[in-house]
């Protein structure tokens, strides 16, 4: 077989293996979600689909040229897949890398725009976290959910030592600091000429605030959908805390980091905990599992296209 072919059947034969190993799971999620308000998951199916178009936005705003925008809407789809097979979002970026390189831009711009989106994407979501924390400032009981004072220093120290030992490695490793400093050239250059056209910045930014509005989004729904009672405001902030502590512990797809904070800040935001734990799987399967499929036959339909 053409190694495209056999590259494209590597996602899905992964795909396959992971969930024959979490099947049980996803069965007894979906006896759940058979029961909760129908208008509700299709208004989480909604927003994860939507999450897609913002996701692609986004992307449009890091480069200057034009990408041909179905095949770019496709190519977030599929990012979804390789997303869960590779921690701290590695293989999405991989796959939006390798799109970059097919539409002819160079490898080092290619970068700078990854590395633009994953900012500005930082950015959005904390800002929404501070407005709904100004907003609703009691709106998650703080114990158990934020760290203490003690947990701060010592994340604080880490930080330094992680910090230093960067530093440390660029005074050292001095072609890596000549690469990095290129790359920062480039990165800087092509924000401050995209920031000349409107369009270009409201693309941006626009996309990175509408993509983990429409995530918290459709957390609000699936809490909707379970009759879950607490408040949608307080599930959106509950979600931005959860995955601004879960992007300390890098995992595929954030399984594991992102559940366990997502359940901790919906208990702390007055879920009981099996509401919180089937919220958290409904969330799951509404916006992981359900597409997991046709987002890997998408991947490998764009790899032995061509288009990745």
């Amino acid at each position: 077989m053409p190694w495209r072919t056999l590259a494209g059947l590597i996602p899905v034969l992964l795909v396959g293996g992971w969930m024959s190993q979490h099947w049980s799971l996803i069965e007894t999620g979906c006896r759940d979600l058979l029961a909760a308000h129908r208008g509700w998951l299709l208004a989480a199916l909604a927003a994860t689909g939507l999450g897609w178009v913002a996701n692609a936005v986004a992307r449009q705003g890091t480069v200057l040229e034009p990408l041909p925008p179905a095949r770019l809407l496709a190519t977030q789809f599929a990012a979804s897949a390789a997303g869960q097979l590779a921690p701290a979002g590695i293989g999405a970026s991989a796959v939006n890398l390798r799109f970059l390189r097919t539409q002819g831009l160079p490898l080092l711009r290619s970068s700078a725009a990854l590395a633009l989106y994953s900012l500005a994407e930082s950015i959005g979501r904390v800002t929404l976290l501070l407005v709904l924390l100004a907003l609703f400032p009691h709106a998650l009981h703080p114990h158990g959910l934020l760290p203490d004072g003690n947990a701060l220093l010592l994340f604080g120290l880490l930080a330094v030592l992680v910090l230093g030992a960067a530093a440390l490695a660029l005074a050292l490793l001095r072609p890596l600091r000549r690469t990095i400093r290129d790359f920062l050239a480039a990165a800087l250059t092509d924000a401050r000429t995209l920031h000349t056209r409107p369009s270009r910045a409201l693309a941006l930014w626009g996309g990175s605030l509408a993509f983990p509005a429409l995530q918290a989004a459709g957390l609000a729904a699936i809490t909707l959908a379970l009759g879950i009672p607490v408040a949608a405001a307080h599930v959106a902030l509950a979600y931005l805390v959860a995955t601004c502590l879960a992007a300390a512990v890098p995992t595929p797809g954030g399984i594991g980091s992102v559940d366990a904070a997502l359940a901790l800040a919906l208990v702390a935001a007055g879920a009981s905990t099996t509401a919180a734990a089937s919220a958290v799987l409904g969330y799951r399967i509404v916006t992981v599992w359900l597409p997991l499929v046709p987002a890997a036959l998408t991947l490998g339909a764009l790899v032995r296209r061509k288009v990745l």
